[in-house]
């Protein structure tokens, strides 16, 4: 080494509810390890923040939240996160990332909130970390809605998942 270290990677596994993004998530940073590379899995939303805490309140069909709100809730839970991807990546960790920033922009705009434009759910995500990959997962909504534990939150519903897998 030339005394610098080097750093890692920020890679972004994206998809509609109950596509494999957490399998696969979970694989690539077993591989990673095996492979004596370090690596740290990030799931959004992270319902263990305070943040995550209402969001999965939402999810889960506790609370209403309106389209807006729960769109900048979203996204306050990612910048939550922020400072520590960076410093990960920095240190040289790969981190992945099951969901990231394009489904927060995804699921808001399939809801086809009518104030908002595709620019203004965007905005929030600006200044978050930039992945260096990402991967789109995809199952058609019909398979999706076979899956064990689809239908038990909030967006879990075929045509939904339809919608946002369009945008």
């Amino acid at each position: 080494m030339n005394g610098t270290q080097d750093r890692g990677a920020l890679i972004v596994l994206e998809g509609c509810d109950c596509s494999g993004k957490s399998t696969q998530c979970r694989r690539i940073v077993e591989k990673l390890r095996s492979s004596k590379i370090q690596a740290e899995l990030v799931s959004f939303p992270d319902r263990t923040t305070p943040i995550g805490s209402l969001i999965n309140d939402y999810l889960k069909k506790d609370v209403h939240v309106a389209d807006q709100v729960i769109h900048l809730l979203f996204a306050a839970n990612r910048w939550e996160r922020a400072e520590e991807l960076k410093s990960l990546v920095n240190k040289g960790v790969t981190v992945v990332v099951d969901r990231y920033s394009y489904s927060g922009v995804a699921y808001s705009a399939a809801k086809k909130v009518g104030c908002a434009s595709l620019q203004w759910f965007k905005n929030p995500e600006e200044g978050l970390p930039k992945p260096d990959a990402v991967f789109y997962l995809h199952l058609e909504p019909a398979v999706v809605a076979l899956r064990k534990g689809f239908g038990e939150e909030r967006y879990e519903v075929p045509k939904f998942q339809l919608d946002v897998a369009e945008c």
